[in-house]
């Protein structure tokens, strides 16, 4: 990149840390009285820790069969992809179903990035089929998939928008019971296998929106590391930037006795809850295994070591995120992935144009956290560092630029795309991009520090070149 480039780049940074605003509206400073804030609005004072059982070993999958049986499961869905379905995880699955006489049906019409037509798709093969079990093996697409055709086909009479969540659609709490789900992960990513979240680009508005649902969440899990052996590297460069991020925003996000309004019952106390101190553990955990693994389970496809660790990072942040939630990285790359033109990205096997989840995510990271870092300093710090930068001399106020520079160089060594602009985005589509983050209300409230209109316009501005 051209110094002049590099020098738009910093300016662009500076202004966004320099734009903090610390006036008691602004800044988060709640009074210590419990749930109670400053300008006397509740909060919430509470929070709680849901988690799918999670069983990990290396050939693990050979046990799902026994486990459906002791379930008792008599007629099972299969959820999967056209790609997978050719491949040793489904396979491995497939025969343990087999060997232990569980009648199945597969179903491999997920799409990558799903859509809420092909979530419906789904919804209604499950509806049809009557099923006591249901069975997902794939990555996040597949999982979260899943999750949707489990819970509508447990709801039949719900309308699709019942349980999106607001302001897309109505947002109901889930009161019914649903089936049992285990999730077979073959990404290191999205760590949906812990958590009761499915995510999906609604079509009408040109957005990325979910379901999110303690009660979505799987049954088990199952961590398999050798299912990671198949990833081509791009594949484990944008899923791990995931886990990377889900790391970093939940780590920073709104402690949870911050965050408002407080529930008046338990069942509307929202799955992302704001940062707490057992998510922060799960967190710095998974920061500390991407700094140490992510570049060589990238580089080396044959690191059974590298690529393992990266599987239980992606589960450690999600148990992480999926309690405490993550912010804007994640609010901003909904319309990112959803508005996208013409991008394909390498080794994803797809017929539709696509920006990875993973990739969507990062390309904002460095702008986001040079904007949040005013509110939790030392934490943007302590991030900074386990990715390996020098902090000794490293001043409090700088601690959004530090971070971002280090994301930065992180980045760059991986040979990831500079920015927005190589997806094809242009300064012409921010104000879309920025219409499509406002309804991400779900996640972008939990942002460490509130944002404009124009605060999203520069930060989307900050991300079109990175380098």
């Amino acid at each position: 990149m051209a110094a002049a480039g590099r020098a738009r780049v910093a300016h662009l940074l500076k202004l966004l840390q320099s734009a903090s605003c610390q006036c008691p509206t602004h800044s988060h400073t709640y009074s210590q009285a419990p749930g109670l804030s400053a300008s006397g609005k509740t909060t919430d004072y509470a929070f709680e820790m849901a988690v799918s059982n999670i069983r990990y070993g290396a050939g693990v999958t050979k046990e799902i069969g026994m486990d459906l049986q002791n379930m008792g499961a008599k007629n099972v869905c299969l959820v999967t992809d056209k790609t997978l379905c050719q491949l040793r995880p489904v396979r491995v699955a497939a025969d343990s179903l087999v060997k232990n006489g569980i009648h199945f049906k597969v179903y491999d019409d997920v799409r990558v990035e799903p859509t809420d037509a092909s979530f419906m798709e789904a919804i209604e093969f499950a509806r049809k089929g009557a099923f006591d079990a249901f069975v997902a093996v794939g990555g996040g697409s597949t999982i979260d998939t899943c999750k949707a055709a489990n819970l509508y086909s447990s709801t039949p009479h719900s309308e699709f928008l019942d349980y999106v969540n607001a302001p897309i659609g109505k947002g109901k709490p889930v009161s019914v019971p649903l089936k049992p789900l285990i999730a077979v992960p073959t990404t290191s990513g999205t760590g949906s296998e812990t958590t009761g979240v499915a995510i999906f680009d609604y079509e009408h508005l040109k957005v990325k929106t979910g379901i999110a649902s303690r009660a979505i969440k799987p049954t088990l899990g199952l961590i398999d590391p050798l299912h990671t052996l198949h990833m081509p590297d791009r594949v484990v460069a944008y899923s791990g930037f995931d886990v990377l991020c889900h790391a970093l925003e939940s780590y920073t996000a709104l402690p949870y006795h911050q965050r408002s309004p407080c529930p008046s019952n338990p069942i509307a106390r929202p799955a992302y809850q704001g940062s707490n101190p057992i998510s922060d553990i799960w967190a710095v955990r998974a920061l500390h295994i991407v700094a140490k693994y992510l570049k060589r389970a990238i580089r080396n496809p044959d690191d059974l070591e590298a690529r393992s660790n990266m599987h239980l990072a992606s589960a450690f942040a999600g148990i992480g995120f999926g309690n405490a939630g993550v912010h804007l990285c994640h609010g901003m790359s909904y319309p990112i992935s959803g508005l996208v033109k013409t991008y394909k990205a390498k080794d994803y096997n797809v017929d539709h144009p696509l920006v990875p989840h993973g990739l969507s995510v990062v390309l904002t990271s460095p702008a986001v956290f040079t904007f949040t870092a005013a509110m939790f300093p030392e934490r943007h710090l302590e991030a900074a560092e386990i990715l390996g930068a020098d902090i000794r001399t490293a001043r409090t106020q700088d601690a959004g630029l530090v971070l971002a520079d280090t994301l930065r160089k992180f980045l760059q060594d991986l040979d990831v795309d500079d920015g927005l602009a190589a997806l094809g985005y242009s300064a012409a589509d921010i104000p879309a991009l920025v219409r499509g983050t406002v309804p991400q209300e779900r996640v972008t409230k939990l942002a460490p520090r509130p944002q404009s209109e124009e605060d999203l316009y520069a930060l989307f501005e900050a991300s079109m070149k990175l380098y």
